[in-house]
């Protein structure tokens, strides 16, 4: 991986870093606890629940990326970065431009 697409990926990782974590404080809101003072009929209750679960997993999702797109910038300028770490071999660029949290090669993501 050349100097310069190492400092576009940095860029880019950067910007996903700001945008998840926006997505994050969203979430954060919209998965607060269901008050059982407000007037909701016993189906839209339900369904208020379901949608706060759905919210959850998307936000440890969410968590989950932001982690790993912050250990992507911590190891950008290391040498073994952009190697798969399952079989070592150099993740195709444009892979990481897509994905910049991947550790995985292609081949070794399909298995």
């Amino acid at each position: 991986m050349t100097h310069e697409e190492r400092q576009s990926l940095s860029q880019q990782i950067h910007e996903l870093i700001q945008s998840t974590q926006s997505e994050i404080s969203k979430l954060e809101e919209v998965t607060q606890p269901v008050k059982p003072e407000n007037s909701l009929g016993r189906v839209s209750r339900m369904d208020a629940i379901n949608n706060k679960s759905v919210m959850e997993a998307s936000l440890r999702s969410k968590r989950e990326k932001l982690s790993k797109l912050e250990l992507a910038l911590k190891k950008i300028d290391q040498a073994d970065f952009g190697n798969c770490t399952r079989c070592a071999s150099q993740i195709q660029p444009a892979r990481l431009m897509l994905l910049p949290e991947s550790d995985l090669c292609i081949r070794c993501a399909a298995r």
